[in-house]
């Protein structure tokens, strides 16, 4: 049997970008790693994460929860680093 942890090692996405397309789909942690592989491997699938992460900041500040604000934020600014064709907010 797999463990979350084995299905985040496979998936090669960091744990902060699981949560975040866990956060933004409400599926466990489990789910949003199966996810990220496989919009991390398919075309346009690193836009469609990229924009899940903005999608959470904008609820968070939608909820005034500016501590998780600042953790995506931290989130975005690693995988914008991590993929630099990724385009900048405006």
């Amino acid at each position: 049997m797999l463990t979350l942890q084995d299905c985040l090692d496979m998936c090669d996405l960091p744990c902060e970008i699981v949560d975040a397309i866990a956060e933004h789909e409400k599926v466990p942690q489990i789910v949003a790693a199966e996810l990220g592989n496989c919009l991390a491997g398919s075309n346009g699938g690193l836009a469609v994460i990229h924009q899940f992460i903005l999608d959470d900041m904008a609820d968070a500040i939608g909820r005034s929860d500016y501590r998780h604000l600042a953790r995506l934020e931290h989130t975005l600014t690693h995988f914008r680093h991590s993929h630099p064709g990724m385009p900048a907010v405006s």
